[in-house]
């Protein structure tokens, strides 16, 4: 279990200053709308242990100056962000949310969209105030709207689970921000620790098992939150209003071959070598600094894509999705999609890396939904709110690798391939022996140059050009 502090000790944690909001005002009479006996008498044991009047603290917050100073890497000034802070008081009634708390919550984020400014929320709650009844239960609808509305408003959302983040709590504000953080140790799930079967096994309900189960984006511990939200924010509130971006920036130059290959098969070695540059040296090479997402949001984790935000070389944000070689899961599918229409909300640009074999195509992947899950990528792609931009780095294995690339969009590297199907997986289905393989793949012309010359890429990355 984490350790447990207030909610202006983790404010002061977390920022470099704040302003509290106005509170707002209430009354729903003697002990509260159910007229709960005893009710008045522990809100004021609260208040007086706390020093706080209900269970969230809300304002505005500065970011980012007393992390990194005013630049990050000798390039573009990081901070201050500004943004409106949500912070829950567990020890007020266990951070439990009833209809004042929802009052504070719908003004918090009307404030936040009146002056374009992004949520951050330091969740830590046992879910929804017994003494409230059902009027204490349906300020989570009221909560889920709040937070739409922000969404559709293209400001960003960003969630720190703190310990306990349970309930109602962690089913809107928490599972439902655009980027969700945990401290190590903390209990997350929807059931609090006195409602879970007696048998149940307790490792599944901590953040490490929501990390796992694609559900929260990373664990941060404590003494790293700081610096962790300013660098999101900072990434998240830069929008490009720019056309899409083009070689050479944001993609970088070739990082490996440089000359063309001769033949089809030659090109598919190349794609297929181990020292080949693969993914990760690509994104060092585009982004100063970069932040992950993780997870689908439906279970499902894949270590083979990368998603995520990062600082470009000219200063702008770019998101990425990135394939690293290995035959892509649903859950990476799932994630790349997330990515796209997170970028899209934000106005932030896109840029892909496509380099796979192929989907996933064992029992496993069916039974999660593999091909629901590449249709929902293709469809994220289509319908991209910002631009683009699409490399292939290596593999271009049929439907699993195209569904990442972009429609007139797309550049290739010399030492990759893309093909409707492997060449072995050709010759296979036309009953060819094996020693066609080669003759298969010149046949199918997934050369770069071919591809170029068949008008599905754009263009040839080489190293150093312009």
């Amino acid at each position: 279990m984490t350790e447990r502090i207030s909610a202006r000790e983790a404010i002061a944690l977390v920022t470099d200053s704040f302003a509290e909001l106005p509170p707002t005002k209430g009354d729903s009479g003697p002990d509260g709308p159910l007229s709960w006996k005893g009710y008045d008498d522990a809100r004021a044991r609260a208040a007086a242990r706390t020093g706080e009047q209900e269970s969230v603290v809300c304002g505005t917050a500065t970011f980012g100056t007393a992390s990194f100073g005013t630049t990050i890497d000798g390039r573009a000034p990081l901070g201050p962000v500004t943004a409106v802070l949500i912070a829950f008081e567990f020890g007020f009634l266990g951070g439990s949310l009833g209809e004042r708390t929802g009052d504070h919550l719908e003004a918090a984020y009307d404030y936040a969209r009146t002056h374009r400014l992004p949520v951050v929320s330091l969740v830590a709650t046992g879910g929804s105030r017994m003494q409230e009844g059902m009027l204490a239960l349906t300020q989570l609808q009221r909560v889920a709207r709040q937070s739409a509305l922000t969404r559709e408003a293209g400001l960003a959302q960003i969630a720190v689970l703190r310990d306990p983040t349970t309930g109602g709590g962690w089913a809107t504000l928490g599972a439902g921000a655009d980027v969700t953080l945990a401290l190590p140790g903390a209990q997350v799930a929807f059931a609090g620790s006195r409602v879970r079967p007696p048998d149940a096994d307790p490792a599944a309900y901590t953040a490490e098992a929501q990390v796992a189960a694609g559900s929260v984006d990373a664990l941060v511990p404590q003494d790293g939150m700081r610096e962790t939200l300013a660098l999101w924010l900072d990434l998240l509130t830069q929008p490009s209003a720019g056309a899409a971006p083009v070689l050479p920036a944001p993609v970088p130059p070739a990082l490996g071959a440089t000359d063309l290959p001769a033949t089809g098969w030659d090109a598919v070695q190349r794609a297929r070598a181990p020292e080949r540059p693969r993914a990760d040296a690509y994104l060092d090479a585009c982004f100063s600094r970069r932040v992950a997402i993780g997870g689908d949001r439906s279970g499902g984790t894949d270590d083979g894509v990368l998603c995520g935000f990062g600082r470009a070389h000219d200063g702008r944000t770019i998101a990425y999705a990135a394939q690293r070689g290995t035959p892509t899961r649903p859950a990476g599918y799932r994630t790349a999609a997330r990515l796209l229409r997170l970028a899209g909300r934000l106005g932030i640009p896109v840029l892909t890396l496509v380099d796979t074999p192929g989907a996933a195509n064992d029992a496993d992947a069916e039974r999660q939904g593999a091909g629901a899950a590449i249709a929902d990528l293709f469809a994220a792609v289509a319908t991209a709110r910002t631009p683009v931009t699409t490399l292939v780095i290596g593999e271009g294995g049929s439907g699993g690798a195209l569904a990442l690339a972009a429609p007139g969009s797309t550049w290739a590297t010399p030492d990759s391939y893309f093909s409707v199907i492997a060449p072995e997986s050709a010759a296979a289905i036309l009953k060819r022996p094996a020693d066609e393989v080669r003759a298969t793949a010149a046949q199918l012309r997934i050369r770069p140059q071919d591809l170029l010359d068949l008008g599905v890429i754009r263009g040839i990355s080489e190293r150093g050009g312009a």
